[in-house]
């Protein structure tokens, strides 16, 4: 099926560039409760599903182990700027863990946060694992792979037994046979599966019961130290220190997901050609018309539906918008 247009950036009076795609809102007996779009189709929801992934190192008994903090946990569920904060964060897990830095299988990229990044440079330092905006998580996996007693060495390929215990309890949570949906590598070299929307949706709407304790202790956490999810001026940060009863991740080519624990409802969202600008504004369309929200909070995330273009004199030119359907 053709998607609807869930987003549009404009310039001056006319509508330039119209964003399409699909999203979910489900509670957790699997109702869907509000959608638009194609539910059904699979897609890599790549980082959205960090939380995920934290799971078995909470139930496994790493993180008591290890003595991992909340600000390092919050750290797992992240796609971090690589701030100086974000990096002694993942320092700490690994060196809690008894993990150096060259066990990461990551990849190194630069930091995302430009003053970070410059002053790396300024240093005459290389950018290193340790500034992925996936080190937490990976930092993670490898006190897992500690906390299974299995080798720490290949712990993001597919059948290492730290990504059979992750793939099991997303398949648990989704209600779907991962053995049997599409499987890829995500850009930190993990494996990611391909899931329905309808069902991702599902699996937090599940993550955010509160007989989940698990989860629990990772929403507690991301609420306490939001900072740590992404970042300086990154919207994930910035929506939820405003709205702090949100759990909400994005993931690569224009993903989020979203919890509403005191709700019970989980959302899953795509944009079609992947533009974060759209996912932002479209998952706060969505967030903003579920009546489950104090006045404050909807108005909240209200502003968050949209925010305005500039050009490079500042000048504002358009903005970029959610739509109600």
């Amino acid at each position: 099926m053709i998607n609807p247009i869930i987003a549009e950036a404009t310039r001056g009076d006319i509508v330039e560039s119209r964003h399409r795609g699909a999203y979910a809102v489900v509670d957790g007996t699997g109702h869907v409760v509000a959608a638009e779009g194609g539910i059904a189709a699979a897609v890599y929801p790549r980082s959205a599903i960090k939380a995920f992934q934290c799971l078995p190192v909470i139930e496994s008994g790493a993180a008591g182990h290890f003595g991992f903090a909340d600000e390092e946990i919050a750290l797992c569920c992240s796609s971090h700027n690589g701030e100086p904060e974000h990096v002694r964060v993942a320092r700490a897990m690994l060196a809690k863990g008894g993990n150096a830095e060259s066990l990461y299988e990551c990849g190194a990229h630069w930091p995302y946060f430009e003053a970070a990044r410059f002053d790396l440079i300024r240093r005459g330092e290389p950018c290193a694992a340790v500034h992925n905006n996936c080190s937490g998580k990976h930092a993670g996996m490898l006190a897992l792979a500690r906390q299974l007693g299995a080798d720490p060495q290949g712990y993001v390929k597919l059948d290492h037994p730290v990504q059979q215990a992750i793939a099991r309890r997303i398949g648990e949570l989704c209600e779907v046979d991962l053995s049997q949906q599409p499987v890829g590598v995500d850009g930190c070299s993990v494996p990611t599966w391909a899931i329905p929307l309808k069902n991702l949706a599902l699996g937090f709407a599940r993550f955010s019961d509160p007989a989940n304790k698990a989860a629990r202790r990772i929403i507690d956490a991301v609420r306490k130290h939001p900072f740590m999810v992404a970042g300086t001026g990154d919207f994930d940060t910035l929506i939820m220190e405003a709205v702090p009863r949100l759990f909400i991740k994005t993931g690569a080519e224009g993903v989020y997901c979203a919890a509403i624990p005191h709700a019970g409802l989980g959302i899953a969202l795509k944009i079609d050609d992947g533009a974060a600008r759209a996912a932002e504004v479209a998952i706060a369309a969505v967030l903003s018309a579920l009546d489950v929200w104090t006045p404050g909070e909807k108005a909240t995330l209200e502003r968050f539906r949209h925010h305005d273009l500039a050009n490079w004199r500042k000048i504002e030119v358009g903005e970029v918008r959610g739509l109600r359907l």
